[in-house]
């Protein structure tokens, strides 16, 4: 498999919304400022699509990493 690891020194993710980060139509934006379907559309993409695996692991000011993990043949 291939790991691809992208970080950020963010705010992080609060824990009352990881659960519904990956959910079509969430976001923390006001309202008519965010579809929230990115993260939505990236987490079909890579496990529907790829059969792979799309994870996040956050500490609240500190920031954010998110796990894209792909299924690799040669």
């Amino acid at each position: 498999k291939v790991e691809i690891k992208v970080q950020d020194n963010g705010n992080g993710i609060p824990q009352k919304v990881i659960d519904k980060i990956f959910q079509p139509f969430f976001t923390t934006k006001p309202a008519g400022q965010g579809t929230g379907l990115g993260l939505s559309m990236s987490y079909d993409i890579v496990t529907m699509g790829h059969k792979g695996k799309l994870m996040v692991d956050t500490t609240e000011g500190e920031g954010s990493t998110f796990y894209i993990y792909l299924p690799y043949k040669s």
